[in-house]
């Protein structure tokens, strides 16, 4: 069992930065694969990044380039480094979560374990 709480989610202008967070508890966090997802009104849940328990990474073409996402096992916490912001980045951001798979198969498919959310919100 896992429990993901985001924040850092704020209102910026297009071109901006900002940093989300994700404090995970449970049993053999380290192992698990971890990333972010997505979800805008009217479109379906998209997964953002990704990074597995070796630290391999993986991203949407949308984001690549711009956003950077990173783990410190240490502290059992997740980060999105999201730079040069867009309004179409405008979105409510989770945590997913899913033991033992890979960055990619996470980030095509469905994690086992989500938080409850972050909003992003991007102005032109």
């Amino acid at each position: 069992q896992v429990q993901l709480v985001e924040s850092g989610g704020d209102s910026v202008q297009a071109g901006g930065s900002l940093r989300l967070s994700c404090a995970a508890s449970g049993y053999r966090y380290r192992y698990y694969c971890l990333g972010w997802f997505r979800h805008a009104p009217g479109k379906e849940r998209e997964g953002v990044a990704a990074i597995d328990k070796n630290g391999i990474t993986d991203y949407s073409e949308s984001v690549k380039g711009r956003f950077t996402i990173s783990r410190d096992n240490a502290k059992n916490t997740l980060y999105l480094q999201m730079n040069s912001l867009k309004p179409e980045d405008t979105a409510m951001y989770y945590c997913g979560a899913t033991f033992g798979v890979g960055s990619s198969k996470l980030l095509g498919g469905t994690p086992n374990y989500l938080g409850q959310g972050t909003q992003v919100t991007v102005s032109s």
